[in-house]
């Protein structure tokens, strides 16, 4: 059963960290298993405690009906590996309901390398645009949407994405609605100013792209 445990979560510990980490075993103590051990890796030139486990204590398992088994258990603080791994400065950052946090790791890729960016504690303003793709909707793609937004907003593009999508069944037109997110690290944004590089945004769009803003 030790075999088993130490086995499975240094094989965790490596996904995590990657294959070629340094990890070191301790004597534990913790309720309900007996031995109990710690898990260590080093990282940044630091040992950082990963986890606790142990082998259940066998009491625990006669008392749930479970006459004939024993059992390893593990537990460790997520919060603690994601600070690690994405670069996380701050705990507290967990609790934030802000689009500029949480977006930042929206991803379909499990083994995407995210980085955290910091994020402005300015207010966000939001603008949505709306159009019809091209007649050949098969040449449009959103990723030359995006590196448009990107090169005329700069630095004040927080988020761009996709909100919603329509096909209009007597035109046999697609229509695209996307939502901007502008922030300023070091300033409130008027929506004025905003106002204006959306509209140079749907400009480009339409000549670049061939869209038909709504």
């Amino acid at each position: 059963m030790e075999h088993e445990l130490k086995n499975t979560l240094e094989g965790l510990a490596k996904t995590l960290f990657g294959s070629d980490i340094r990890f070191r075993w301790t004597d534990s103590t913790f309720p309900f298993t007996q031995p109990s051990w710690e898990l260590e890796v080093h990282y940044n030139n630091q040992w950082l405690e990963l986890l606790g486990c142990g082998i259940l204590q066998q009491p625990i398992l006669y008392r749930a009906g479970v006459l004939n088994k024993i059992g390893w258990a593990f537990g460790l603080g997520l919060e603690r590996v994601a600070m690690c791994i994405y670069q996380i400065p701050d705990i507290r950052l967990f609790w934030s309901q802000d689009s500029g946090f949480l977006s930042q790791f929206k991803t379909s890729d499990p083994n995407a390398k995210i980085i955290y960016k910091p994020v402005s504690q300015y207010p966000q303003c939001i603008n949505d645009i709306s159009f019809w793709l091209p007649d050949d909707a098969q040449e449009f793609s959103s990723n030359d949407f995006y590196d448009i937004v990107r090169s005329i907003g700069g630095d004040i593009i927080e988020q761009v994405s996709l909100v919603d999508e329509f096909f209009h069944p007597k035109t046999k037109k697609t229509s695209h609605c996307y939502r901007i997110v502008y922030r300023h690290m070091e300033r409130t944004l008027t929506q004025a100013e905003v106002n204006q590089v959306h509209k140079k945004i749907a400009m480009q769009a339409t000549k670049s792209l061939g869209v038909t803003v709504r």
